[in-house]
């Protein structure tokens, strides 16, 4: 099963992208985890991600599917499948994707959107800075990487909705609500 997860910053996707790989036994492709973590050991690609997203910028497409590739070639034959949490996140990355897909002729199954409010995203993303500590959520950041999603990622919303596997999810509600929520759509698909 490949699962693709969108949504803003702050939408709860690190959460229930947690109890989707539990719950399918999935590989989590988080690019946020992923990315941090090669700023955390500061290679030399860590350090160019650091000052992009320092910036409220978004890393390379070339990076991501690099590390996408690598990461499907080596996990996708130990587990049931794949959660894609913040990949692809423009059409650019979608198409490349699609054709990475062909190649090893596997498709996405499932798209979820978490749908969420700008204003909760906010307040959820500082709340997030001050518990996790997190340097990448301060409120200039914040409002560009929130800009920088609405345009980029918006069209991929549309192009899942032609392809009739996206399936939105209120992610205003509780956590337990939006688990249970995705649940029922992945259950189909299982």
């Amino acid at each position: 099963m490949l699962v693709v997860l969108l949504g803003p910053p702050g939408a709860g996707k690190g959460t229930q992208a947690k109890n989707i790989c539990k719950n399918y036994k999935l590989f989590h492709f988080s690019t946020g985890d992923i990315l941090r973590n090669e700023i955390e050991k500061n290679t030399e690609i860590g350090k160019k991600i650091k000052s992009i997203i320092n910036a409220g910028q978004l890393v390379s497409d070339e990076i991501i599917i690099n590390i996408v590739e690598k990461i499907v070639s080596i996990n996708l034959k130990k587990n049931n499948g794949i959660l894609f949490d913040g990949f692809p996140r423009n059409l650019d990355q979608a198409n490349a994707f699609h054709e990475l897909l062909n190649n090893i002729e596997k498709k996405i199954d499932c798209v979820l959107h978490l749908s969420i409010d700008k204003n909760e995203v906010i307040k959820r993303i500082k709340k997030r800075a001050v518990e996790e500590n997190r340097k990448d959520d301060n409120t200039e950041v914040l409002k560009s990487r929130i800009d920088v999603y609405l345009k980029e990622t918006s069209p991929l919303i549309e192009l899942y909705k032609k392809e009739k596997v996206l399936k939105k999810i209120n992610g205003m509600e509780t956590i337990e609500n939006v688990s249970l929520n995705i649940n029922k759509v992945l259950d189909l698909i299982n």
